[in-house]
């Protein structure tokens, strides 16, 4: 077996068995293993925080908040540019955990490492831009300014399925407008989107308490939304977990950023290129083992065309290889978890009890799951309602633009939408009519840009968004202050 990134593999550090706050440490919530799920093998063992972790974690953040508040701009992009640079000289170790963690072939691992140079650069311009505002003054000679403000302690909790991106469009863009952190990532993957990003931070020189990592599951979720220390959670999940962090955080009357998940629909109008539109299809659906919130949960093709589309993405599905992801020529990994596998299974058993006909793939081994087609799938379907986070494309055929707009927004969520056609101004008018936070023309539902607000609509959030200028409000808070006038 062809092995990649072998030689790059690395003993575990300084951060065996340890939680990042204060340096590394011994955690009151002992430790846990981090499994590989390509292998079961054993990758290491790390601290898992529990609720008196989060709290002197977050006592130690608001301490060394406002020296780091205090600090110049200049000083925090130093931090930033030296943190990309230890980002790219560690690339090859950075990409080895995320590809062994998440099981996603070496090329999702390169993207996030992308994307995540791509948060710390906007982070960097972010903390360069103009902070406030002259304000016409209402008495004459007077003086009227509003400035923004860091928020203090900012709590940062992610998912696995991309963790280091996910941590760093949070962490980054915070630390750069001058707020203290907690970050607390997935206990399915808690090295690379969490201990290495203290290590690169630590090794650029971040003062000491104003990032903290702290792996951990719910409990520590939930002791994150609820420290007093905490002004501002930003949390990236499932929108059960999501309404389960709001509840708690809205105790404390917290900012809170919620982006959740998305039943995403592809529309394909009868004058678009078939095979581009199945293309992008594919890797809506079958990237990352649809493990997305940005994935196409449906596949919604014009009468005219299903046939030669359905038929396509089929010939994509079979081309796919499954196997472990360090394996060259394996361009499909498993899903992350037995429960994950599981919840996949059922509603694609479930949907095919309702009439949906199984067109390829559809039966697991053990946590790989193949790219699967189902089409004839009703809207009773679970494949139809539900969002289903793996390789699953359900397609849907429709008469009319009218039809097509009323299935894809026929659903809670509302995150991204994708619209195929000829005519970029038809694809434009029909994508202006769908209830998403953002839709993309021509091409993948699954888009995501640092210099862009990046959130959904409905269940897919709370109309909070994150990247681009919207990290300012995200992140700061206005402050306004008068001087008198001529006596």
């Amino acid at each position: 077996m062809a092995v990649i990134g072998e030689e790059t593999w690395p003993a575990p550090a300084g951060w065996a068995g340890k939680i990042y706050s204060g340096g590394w440490r011994d955690s009151e919530g002992g430790t846990r293993r981090v499994i590989e799920p390509a292998t079961g093998r054993t990758l290491a063992e790390v601290g898992v925080a529990c609720p008196a972790d989060v709290a002197r974690a977050g006592a130690r953040a608001a301490h060394a908040a406002g020296d780091w508040a205090a600090a110049t701009p200049s000083r925090r992009i130093e931090i930033l540019l030296r943190v990309s640079a230890a980002l790219r000289g560690h690339s090859a170790t950075v990409r080895d955990w995320i590809v062994r963690e998440s099981a996603g072939v070496p090329a999702k691992g390169d993207y996030e490492i992308a994307a995540a140079l791509a948060q710390l650069t906007h982070a960097v311009a972010l903390a360069s831009l103009p902070q406030g505002e002259v304000l016409t003054p209402q008495i004459p000679g007077g003086g009227s300014l509003a400035w923004r403000v860091p928020l203090g302690v900012v709590g940062v909790i992610t998912p696995w399925n991309a963790p280091l991106l996910f941590a760093m469009r949070a962490l980054a863009p915070a630390l750069a407008l001058g707020n203290a952190v907690l970050l607390k990532p997935d206990p399915l993957t808690p090295v690379s989107g969490g201990l290495l990003v203290a290590q690169l931070f630590e090794e650029a020189g971040l003062p000491d308490g104003v990032l903290h990592v702290l792996p951990g599951g719910a409990e520590a979720g939930q002791a994150v939304a609820a420290d007093p220390h905490i002004a501002m959670v930003s949390f990236t999940g499932s929108t059960e977990a999501g309404r389960a962090v709001a509840r708690v955080a809205g105790e404390g009357l917290k900012r809170v950023s919620l982006e959740l998940g998305g039943k995403n629909s592809i529309i394909v109008l009868e004058d678009a290129d078939v095979e581009a539109a199945a293309t992008a299809g594919a890797a809506s659906s079958f990237g990352y083992q649809g493990q997305a919130c940005v994935a196409a949960g449906r596949h919604l093709v014009h009468t005219d065309l299903v046939e030669a589309y359905t038929d396509a993405l089929v010939r994509h599905a079979k081309a796919m290889r499954l196997g472990d992801p360090r394996t060259r020529g394996v361009t499909m990994g498993p899903v992350i978890s037995e429960r994950q596998a599981a919840r996949i299974e059922r509603i694609v058993d479930e949907s095919l009890a309702t009439g949906a006909r199984l067109l390829t793939g559809g039966r697991r081994d053990g946590l790989f799951y193949p790219p699967t087609v189902l089409d004839r799938v009703k809207r009773t379907a679970p494949a139809f309602t539900e969002e289903i986070f793996g390789p699953v494309a359900p397609v849907v055929p429709f008469h009319s633009e009218a039809e097509a707009i009323e299935l894809a927004n026929d659903t809670a969520y509302g995150l991204t939408a994708a619209v195929h056609s000829h005519s970029v101004p038809r694809a434009t008018a029909v994508a202006e009519q769908l209830r998403t936070g953002m839709a993309h023309i021509n091409d993948v539902t699954a888009k995501d840009a640092a210099n862009a607000p990046f959130g959904g609509m409905g269940i897919s959030g709370n109309g909070s968004r994150i990247g681009g200028t919207a990290d300012l409000e995200l992140f700061t808070q206005w402050r306004w202050m008068t001087m008198p006038g001529r006596t």
